[in-house]
């Protein structure tokens, strides 16, 4: 993995994970049908964000989607095709939204570590930007993705019990984890792939806190403090004093 990363970039394993998704249910042969398809999944992802996945029933989607009831038995012979399938949508999805994303990024943050000049003030000043960084995608994620992450934090909990939905689980936390690893490998790190494990998973906790309560005081502050000193120790700087 670590050779495709240096091959590929963040951008190009976001990418190949779009790709290598691979849906369960019936194929749709017609252009028509294909939409017919894609809106049944989406009916399931909005079922999914209102009332949770133990309320994905064939004939509640069909309702939802507005279509036949023959027509979600047709496609997915059971619920666990329904469930896995609209994940597999939604991991494609979300890694193409990851690859566009980690490509703007990536250019932002090498031009941001081309400036620095190695000394202990210019690598806290980095560290500082990448905390403001990290704290505004967070910020615009609850903002503007947020039933993309209740759906998200839905499949991973039924993951625990389907196998099939834990490996497109795995596929798709690693888009995150590995285009993290990448940028912490720019930024000098000298344990790119553990650094990334704690911060995708400060990442997860700040936007399940986020879901869970909703827009809090101080919440940016404290989503920044916490950011600064993790990347205050993984540069090797000392981390400022909040007053």
């Amino acid at each position: 993995m670590n050779r495709v990363i240096a091959q590929k970039g963040a951008a190009g394993i976001a990418t190949a994970v779009a790709q290598s998704v691979q849906y369960q249910g019936r194929k749709a042969i017609r252009q028509g049908s294909e939409q017919r398809r894609q809106d049944i999944l989406d009916a399931v992802m909005r079922i999914v964000v209102r009332d949770g996945v133990r309320a994905v029933r064939h004939r509640a989607v069909a309702a939802e989607a507005s279509v036949p009831l023959s027509a979600t038995t047709y496609y997915f012979k059971d619920i666990d095709d329904l469930l896995t399938d609209a994940f597999a949508q939604y991991v494609e999805r979300s890694a193409a939204y990851m690859a566009k994303l980690w490509e703007n990024t990536e250019v932002i943050l090498r031009e941001m570590v081309a400036r620095s000049d190695g000394s202990p003030g210019a690598r806290a000043r980095l560290a500082d930007e990448i905390a403001l960084m990290t704290m505004e995608y967070v910020r615009r994620q609850l903002m503007t993705r947020r039933e993309h992450l209740i759906a998200e934090h839905a499949f991973h909990h039924e993951a625990l019990l389907n196998p099939r939905l834990a490996l497109l689980v795995s596929a798709h936390q690693e888009i995150l984890l590995q285009g993290t690893g990448q940028f912490f490998q720019v930024m000098g790190s000298s344990q790119p792939h553990q650094d990334a494990q704690v911060l995708t998973g400060i990442i997860s906790r700040m936007e399940y806190q986020g879901l869970l309560h909703g827009p809090q005081p101080h919440a940016d502050e404290e989503m920044l403090g916490i950011l600064t000193r993790h990347l205050h120790l993984v540069l090797g700087t000392t981390t400022p004093v909040c007053e």
